[in-house]
């Protein structure tokens, strides 16, 4: 049984590497999902580990928590672009002239109106620097979990949420930062989870 839990977290913890394939996107993240459930339904039937058995599923859970959580982080920020977008597109055709012609959206996102009226393509993307610090957040949260240190979470928070404060002012940015960082962290909660039942 508790091989099967390592094999799931390495399964989950290797999910990235398809991005590299021609796999559709909705690949990696979906084969992240379903590997981690496995790895949780497992854990819970699982008998407790020991010696070379605990160290493997400790690191298996650290290595997916702070691996897998980037494409699973990429595919709610293209759910919630197209989300979104329906949206404002619906409110864009009650709202504007017919002689403006339609808002088309692009495969980098939505086209918006600038200022001075051209459109111009929205940055539905992370923040700056967004991926780099998803995987250090991923791993301090992954730590705290395996540590039994709930309150290292609330740290890793407040410092992301101080250091970007002055980006937040922007509605896009602020979704962007509360999206990422809600995914990233349940991600890396729910992973950690696992390595974290197990050394109890």
């Amino acid at each position: 049984m508790i091989a099967l839990v390592v094999v799931a977290l390495a399964v989950a913890a290797l999910s990235p590497a398809l991005q590299l394939t021609r796999a559709p996107r909705v690949v990696p993240p979906l084969l992240a999902l379903g590997a981690l459930a496995v790895a949780a339904i497992t854990t819970a039937a699982a008998p407790p580990a020991r010696g070379v058995m605990l160290a493997l599923v400790v690191v298996a859970a650290a290595v997916a928590a702070v691996a897998a959580g980037g494409p699973l982080v990429l595919a709610v920020f293209r759910i919630a672009r197209r989300t979104t977008t329906r949206t404002d597109d619906a409110r864009d055709t009650e709202d504007r002239p017919r002689s403006d012609g339609p808002l088309r959206r692009g495969d980098d996102g939505p086209l918006r109106r600038g200022d001075d009226g051209p459109l111009r393509r929205g940055d539905d993307g992370p923040l700056r620097g967004g991926r780099v610090i998803g995987v250090l957040e991923r791993a301090a949260v992954a730590a705290a979990v395996l540590a039994g240190w709930p309150e290292g979470i609330a740290i890793v928070l407040a410092v992301k949420g101080l250091a970007r404060y002055p980006e937040l002012r922007e509605p896009q940015a602020s979704e962007q930062f509360i999206i990422g960082t809600f995914t990233s962290v349940l991600w890396s909660l729910g992973a950690a989870a696992i390595g974290r039942v197990m050394l109890t």
